[in-house]
């Protein structure tokens, strides 16, 4: 019997092999783990021309329909998450490519969230790198975030888990989103704004809306002009959603406090990049769902799925 090839993706941390039990394809599947990025198309199809089997990390290694029309043994695709917005499903549907997802079992993205926003306001990180460094003590001072408003863009699931959190903090919370209804915010317990009202007045504002081409760009240089001289940006979500020229030139001029932003236009984040070199940034790599226990729950059902379909099985979580 011909053996298959699988590969792992993205797997930066070098962890794949160890957090799920990859022996139970031992007997059909050779399985090779990617610890760096491609850094192009075309080195992403001459590395995967010769694979069956891709378990991809989210939206790290994008699969256009270019790619996938050049990946001609390619008969299995597994995506952490349910939803890949990289993935061209109609393309792999157009060459029969089974494409399959995975399940959270909680999002550790919301708490990320709320250490962004301490960092931005009370300077954890960057006082512990002076202690370390023998500087001076007690340089950089803070801000309290019980009683300042937070103003969260998208109230789904997430967006809601922040708002729990923020409110045991003492934060005022305000929400918009282009569906959102005043009775929605209500029953989530906080108040509903308009985009002008929650960018004018919200101390702390945090984005959590899904990207789509409706979302692209939805936060432009005429909100961030509203924003107060005081006020910090937190990007959890993805880099899109805020039009990056107009948050680069906001923070270069120091109109707005600050930002922390976990999610970039390209990454990883080159290292010329603007963003690396302003002061009033908090740089983290994409770590929203970076979790061991994440980890751990997305290759274990990326095995069960591959194990599905070798047994000719309809694979658990198909999305195309």
């Amino acid at each position: 019997m011909t053996r298959l090839r699988c590969a792992i993706l993205d797997d930066y941390y070098d962890k794949a092999l160890a957090l799920a039990d990859w022996r139970r394809l031992a007997d059909k599947v050779d399985v090779t783990a990617f610890t760096h990025p491609f850094g192009s198309e075309d080195a992403a199809a001459g590395a995967l021309a010769d694979i069956d089997i891709v378990c991809a990390m989210r939206e790290r290694t994008p699969f256009p329909r270019t790619l996938i029309e050049r990946l001609p043994k390619l008969k299995l695709l597994i995506t952490s998450g349910m939803r890949n917005a990289a993935i061209d499903m109609d393309a792999a549907k157009g060459r029969g490519i089974v494409v399959c997802g995975t399940q959270y079992g909680r999002d550790p993205t919301a708490p990320l969230t709320i250490g962004l926003i301490l960092e931005l306001t009370r300077k954890i990180g960057q006082e512990n790198a002076r202690m370390h460094a023998g500087a001076a003590w007690q340089a950089l001072g803070g801000v309290e975030i019980e009683g300042k408003t937070l103003g969260i863009v998208g109230l789904g699931k997430l967006g809601s888990k922040v708002a729990g959190l923020a409110k045991a903090f003492g934060m005022n919370v305000i929400a918009w989103s282009p569906n959102l209804t005043p009775e929605r915010c209500q029953e989530a317990g906080v108040g509903y704004a308009t985009k002008e009202a929650l960018f004018a007045t919200a101390d702390i504002i945090t984005i959590h809306v899904v990207l789509s081409d409706r979302s692209r760009g939805l936060v432009g240089a005429a909100d961030l002009a509203r924003m107060k001289p005081s006020a910090y940006l937190v990007n959890t979500s993805r880099a899109p959603i805020v039009d990056e020229a107009a948050l680069l030139q906001a923070l270069s001029d120091k109109r707005i406090a600050g930002a922390a932003l976990d999610v970039f236009t390209v990454e990883p984040l080159p290292v010329p990049h603007p963003l690396r070199g302003l002061d009033n940034v908090v740089l983290t790599p994409h770590l929203g769902y970076v979790t061991e226990e994440s980890f751990r729950a997305h290759y274990s059902q990326m095995v069960e799925s591959i194990a599905a379909w070798l047994g000719g099985a309809e694979p658990p979580r198909r999305l195309a």
